[in-house]
């Protein structure tokens, strides 16, 4: 089984930095046989050229505004409804576009997309998560963890442990 853990979003833009911050704690994580991550940041070409590859399953990890307490988090399923073809700006590479490309350039990206996303609180300039975005960074990746344990059938993996911490408790 193919997995790719994509993490995305503008570590530029507070919060919306999250996708990467999990994709950089993952990348300490001992993996199955076939997962993949990367830290897409704001590459969504290269991301949506990426899933011509043929995986079976692809994780996004990114923020996902739907209202609820900063931190919060979610693994949601694309509906086909919310993949259908439309016009993709490749200035405004949202994961939904980044699927609609990938559906475009391939005509049969037949593997399954699950999205674990955190609730933001702060997406304005700045290179700092929120406090309660940086707390959820070990969470999300742990729930990573956990989605690929129960799509492979393997036990979890060892949680990874960050490469530095910083004083504010920030990894």
């Amino acid at each position: 089984m193919r997995i790719l853990v994509a993490g995305v979003g503008n570590v530029f833009l507070g919060d919306d930095g999250f996708g990467v911050e999990v994709a950089r704690r993952l990348s300490g994580a001992r993996l199955p046989k076939g997962v993949e991550v990367g830290d897409y940041g704001i590459r969504g070409v290269h991301l949506a050229y990426e899933l011509t590859a043929g995986y079976d399953l692809v994780i996004i990890v990114d923020t996902v505004p739907r209202g609820k307490a900063p931190g919060t988090l979610y693994v949601l399923e694309p509906s086909p409804a919310e993949l259908a073809p439309a016009f993709v700006d490749a200035h405004d590479m949202t994961p939904q576009a980044v699927l609609t490309l990938a559906l475009a350039l391939t005509r049969s990206f037949t593997g399954r997309v699950l999205m674990v996303g955190c609730e933001p609180a702060d997406t304005s300039p700045g290179m700092d998560l929120s406090p309660a975005v940086a707390r959820a960074v070990a969470r999300a990746a742990d729930l990573v963890l956990d989605v690929i344990a129960e799509e492979t059938g393997e036990p979890a993996a060892p949680r990874p442990v960050p490469a530095r911490r910083e004083e504010e408790g920030r990894w």
